[in-house]
């Protein structure tokens, strides 16, 4: 599988997924023409693209969802809940597929394992994505790692996971404590030191590689969240572990798993 972060962060959220003739979207957080930039700037006509996958309905996951289900016939996969709460992005001329918040489905050769994880969007999921050989994983946009979350990472080949903010910066920052609250909460964001313990603990069973994903702008620097989670990894003598932070502004590398 070829794997590519084009757009990771509060300014809008998008992850190519790609297996011989099959690609998708995971979210299409920008807009429709920044989607389109993204994926020609990596050489991928959109219109090979063969559906969009949606993990729920804020707007910096879903942005240029309609617009390009529309301008490409492209197929939506998203819970009851999440349309349900993002009736306006559509017209009611897409092809929608409903699913629930664990159902197994595919979308040509990749088959996805959809989970439920604690976010204050309606019924938020990520997934567990394959092509009968490797593994990846998305899990950003959750206050805490969950026995759930954590069972599903397990046994993946690699991690895209959330490292939103660091908590010094965010009780030091200008944001109201009312949003504070929200992000630091169960139902907010993953602090950098809960992705490193995660990764810590996912690197103690044999995974080797992970994308630290979905920074703040405000409350995060790249360099601190890989700082963070390097820091414990040699801390808990875990050696040859691979970390990249995704950008915001461009798309990441790809990664092939």
């Amino acid at each position: 599988m070829r794997v590519c972060l084009l757009a990771s962060g509060s300014g809008g959220n998008s992850i190519y997924i790609q297996n011989g003739s099959s690609s998708v979207l995971i979210d299409a957080g920008l807009t429709g023409k920044r989607i389109e930039e993204r994926l020609q700037g990596i050489g991928v006509d959109p219109s090979t693209l063969q559906g969009i996958v949606v993990s729920h309905e804020h707007s910096d996951h879903i942005k240029g969802v309609g617009i390009l289900a529309r301008r490409y016939h492209l197929p939506v996969w998203l819970t009851e809940g999440t349309l349900n709460a993002s009736k306006k992005t559509f017209r009611g001329t897409e092809q929608i597929h409903v699913m629930d918040n664990d159902e197994d489905f595919s979308i040509g050769d990749l088959a996805f394992q959809a989970f439920q994880l604690p976010h204050d969007a309606a019924d938020p999921v990520n997934f567990v994505v394959t092509d009968g050989n490797a593994q990846v994983a998305i899990a950003t946009d959750m206050g805490v790692m969950t026995q759930l979350v954590y069972q599903r990472l397990r046994e993946v080949d690699f991690v895209v996971i959330e490292s939103n903010y660091d908590l010094k910066m965010l009780m030091d920052g200008p944001y109201p404590w009312d949003l504070k609250k929200r992000i630091s909460g169960r139902h907010g964001h993953l602090p950098n030191d809960g992705a490193a313990e995660t990764l810590c603990n996912l690197a103690l069973e044999g995974l080797q590689q992970a994308v630290l994903a979905h920074l703040s702008e405000k409350n995060n620097h790249p360099d601190l969240a890989r700082e963070t989670c390097q820091d414990m990894l040699v801390h808990r003598g875990i050696r040859n572990f691979s970390i990249t932070v995704a950008a915001q502004d461009r798309p990441g590398d790809i990664f092939v798993v």
